[in-house]
């Protein structure tokens, strides 16, 4: 029987989730460093959401003392532990905490691209959410893609992409832009210190797992995530992909953008590389 193993910072699934999952699968808790190798031996795919959430006033950014220590730790035990796994990190700033994770993976002799991710499935589904709800329709028939990275002005959705095609005014794209981009801030304030996005993160972390899985099975899947890349001038970006058994099989960039969009991109870029110095630089501790 195969194990779907859960600690209490980290989950971990080992193989293909089917409907009847409670039945089909065996799960196991794991819980504090001890426990760390057990949990994570073989293991052929880690999400991590571990970290400290945001409160009011405070933005991605800050939560950077913090979480970079637990990403940094538990990326060396997956390095240790299960080194061919597909890592996929909620834990924010995601700019900056992938970044650090590939640069574990890196200095361990171990790190394969295709294989370490940052999951932004949130903006997507966000992006879907705002435009539906604007429009009048059902957000299960569109796709928006979001390209960029998972924070503030670093999160560019392409409203000029949108599919099925909706036709969207200057003042309604600048709008949905800045919503997108500000939702989680929205999220924080609404909850006044109670914490961040948690059901939503939940089910944008969910979606994006089932598509590791579905590819892993070699099913094709095109999915936006933050990768290392080579599309623009920053190391790390996330835009469109096709996931396969192995990761990331290609990268499909992100088409032919609207003058305002690419206003958007060239503002966004200076802020992505810093965050990902700051990552890279802390990695290399």
């Amino acid at each position: 029987m195969s194990r779907i193993r859960g600690g209490l910072l980290v989950i971990f699934l080992t193989s293909i989730l089917t409907p009847d999952l409670f039945s089909a699968y065996k799960i196991v808790g794991y819980s504090g460093s001890e426990e760390l190798e057990e949990c994570l031996k073989d293991s052929e795919i880690v999400v991590i959401p571990a970290g400290l959430p945001r409160k009011p006033g405070m933005t991605r950014d800050d939560l950077f003392n913090t979480n970079a220590e637990i990403v940094q730790s538990l990326a060396k035990a997956c390095a240790k532990y299960c080194p061919t796994a597909k890592v996929a990190v909620i834990t924010n700033p995601v700019n900056s905490t992938v970044p650090i994770v590939a640069e574990v993976f890196e200095s361990a002799g171990v790190y394969d691209p295709r294989k370490i991710f940052g999951v932004c499935t949130l903006d997507t589904v966000r992006a879907k959410k705002f435009v539906a709800d604007l429009k009048g329709v059902n957000a299960t028939t569109l796709h928006v893609p979001v390209i960029g990275g998972h924070s503030g002005i670093t999160i560019l959705p392409l409203l000029s992409q949108i599919t099925p095609k909706l036709s969207l005014s200057s003042e309604e794209i600048c709008s949905l832009t800045e919503r997108i981009q500000n939702a989680g801030t929205e999220v924080v304030n609404a909850k006044a210190g109670g914490g961040s996005a948690t059901l939503s993160m939940a089910y944008a972390g969910a979606l994006f797992t089932d598509a590791l899985l579905r590819a892993g099975k070699g099913d094709p899947v095109v999915e936006c995530a933050y990768v290392e890349s080579n599309i623009t001038e920053v190391k790390f970006f996330s835009s469109s992909l096709l996931l396969g058994p192995e990761g990331v099989t290609e990268h499909l960039g992100f088409g032919t953008l609207s003058a305002y969009e690419e206003d958007k991109l060239r503002a966004l870029l200076p802020e992505l590389d810093r965050n990902i110095t700051k990552g890279l630089q802390f990695g290399k501790q």
